[in-house]
């Protein structure tokens, strides 16, 4: 009976450690650019639209919750990441407004111009599209919420965005033939992040979605860091 009991509690702390990392290990990749770029005060290594990609594919998953009810750490995790990435906007922004104070026209989101979506000088322009986004997806999920089909797609869209974060990078790097700039401890952070999180789909029974776009996601990750060894050659002739 005692052993059970141990057994049982240890079971308990092992799935509370899981829940944990889960809600929270997706944002410790951008920890580090996120000190990088306050201690160098130079954001021009990181792209804005990683965060619009992660608002978006959150954002998504969020709605897809109240039309199909998943595991709460699943749901507390799209949140944090909403935070963590409007955090990142916020110092990009406040960053390049310093740098460039008088010398160049503003830009927000109200002026609806397309030349400069996602390139608006204010933070609240950033937040003001969050808001139109996720007040258009309300009102859809409202009005769709008794049909599966939408449902599901939703919950496809979302994790398909997120599975395909790596791409561009992918992309950027097979056209330079190059992954110099590239931070390497991001792509191995990313894999074994995926890696975690796709096992946990699987073992808690997540939607298929879920575990279909993260194995996705661990091809790409993985084409990402074969990148780096195929280069190595044009990145050691780059540094030198």
């Amino acid at each position: 009976m005692l052993e059970d009991s141990w057994i049982e509690t240890l079971g308990w702390v092992i799935g509370a450690i899981c829940s944990l990392s889960m809600m929270f290990g997706g944002v410790v990749p951008y920890i580090p650019q996120y000190l990088h770029i306050r201690r160098s005060e130079n954001p021009e290594g990181f792209s804005l639209y990683v965060c619009l990609v992660l608002l978006l594919a959150n954002s998504l998953r969020i709605l897809f919750w109240f039309g199909h009810w998943f595991e709460l750490p699943l749901l507390f995790q799209s949140i944090v990441m909403n935070v963590a990435m409007m955090m990142m906007i916020s110092l990009c922004v406040s960053i390049r407004n310093r740098g460039q104070l008088g010398h160049n026209r503003e830009h927000v989101f109200t002026d609806f111009d397309y030349d400069h979506f996602w390139e608006w000088t204010d933070f609240q322009s950033y937040v003001e599209f969050m808001l139109t986004f996720s007040t258009m997806g309300c009102l859809l999920m409202y009005v769709f919420i008794d049909s599966p089909l939408f449902v599901e797609t939703i919950g496809f869209i979302s994790v398909l965005t997120e599975a395909l974060l790596a791409a561009p990078q992918f992309y950027r790097n097979f056209i330079t033939k190059s992954t110099f700039g590239m931070s390497r401890q991001m792509v191995y952070m990313w894999f074994f992040g995926d890696t975690f999180k796709t096992l946990y789909f699987w073992f808690r029974e997540a939607p298929m979605q879920f575990f279909v776009c993260g194995c996705l996601q661990i091809c790409i990750d993985i084409a990402v860091l074969a990148q780096c060894f195929l280069y190595r050659k044009k990145n050691s002739h780059l540094i030198n």
